[in-house]
């Protein structure tokens, strides 16, 4: 035993201290300077809660939280919606169901920014292309050069190649129910829908919750997509609080004001995340 736990120790202790030197230092490194003026160069100076307070206080930054409020609650819907559909269909019994699994998983696989210049030239000049042949007014026009519809074109590129990995959960759990169930439910009358919410859905519950609190997570750190489709613009429109805190911290001299705000969205995410845990597993325990 002595041997097999110093060989552990072995495999352990190059991985954590990897994991200090990259992950956890830096992010200690980020609240000790959250607590100063410091630019990301030159001399420093403790000011306390002062950027803290700055942030509640800067129109910018709450513009970016309520966008990426309000993308990340859409997107986490839409993806778990399409996614169960996908899932309950290449569970069913049809042809070509483990080429049709592969064909959907493909978008998770390509590079966020990769899919996301695709899109960018799609929505720039192929659907405007289109749009002026056919003479449809609003395929005709570039979305992402509108202030108020740049972020739909974000939410479908974001959905679009999320669902891959949901799907894939979702199946995880479908498998798991069994067969004679539904033929149980058939043989008392039950409906389509009466199945899946008397047996698919409360027997894929867990999986929900994880898929729930994921897709939230993930959509709440946007930014790959963002930079590849609009940049933030038009103007700020949609500008996420990633995307405001890279900016102002590397490309702005606010690394010690962003690193503040930085400090206050990993403590919103951390309370979202678990509220959801709290309220999806207490519905997991009443189904």
């Amino acid at each position: 035993m002595k041997k097999k736990n110093y060989v552990y120790m072995l495999i352990a202790i190059p991985a954590f201290v990897l994991f200090f030197i990259f992950h956890t230092y830096p992010a200690l490194q980020g609240i000790f300077y959250s607590f100063t003026d410091w630019k990301g160069y030159g001399d420093w100076n403790f000011v306390g809660l002062k950027n803290y307070f700055n942030v509640f206080k800067d129109e910018r930054a709450l513009d970016a939280y309520g966008f990426t409020f309000k993308f990340a609650i859409i997107s986490t819907i839409l993806v778990n919606i399409f996614s169960l559909l996908v899932a309950m269909g290449l569970n069913a019994k049809i042809k070509f169901q483990k080429t049709l699994r592969a064909i959907y998983f493909l978008p998770y696989i390509l590079s966020i920014l990769i899919v996301g210049f695709i899109f960018n030239f799609i929505f720039t000049h192929f659907l405007p292309g289109i749009g002026e042949s056919l003479g449809i007014e609003f395929l005709a026009k570039n979305i992402l050069g509108d202030p108020k519809l740049a972020w739909l074109g974000i939410v479908l590129v974001a959905v679009w190649q999320s669902v891959a990995f949901n799907t894939i959960l979702y199946l995880a759990g479908l498998v798991t129910i069994s067969e004679d169930l539904y033929e149980a439910a058939s043989i008392d009358g039950a409906g389509v829908w009466r199945k899946f919410w008397s047996i698919t859905f409360p027997l894929i519950a867990p999986f929900f919750t994880i898929n729930m609190v994921l897709a939230m997570k993930n959509f709440l750190m946007v930014f790959d997509q963002i930079i590849a489709l609009t940049g933030g613009g038009p103007g700020t429109s949609t500008e996420s609080i990633s995307l405001l805190i890279y900016r102002g911290g590397f490309e702005g001299g606010e690394f010690a004001y962003q690193s503040a705000n930085a400090v206050i969205y990993f403590i919103v995410i951390v309370v979202i995340s678990i509220i959801q845990l709290k309220f999806l597993e207490k519905r997991e325990a009443e189904s």
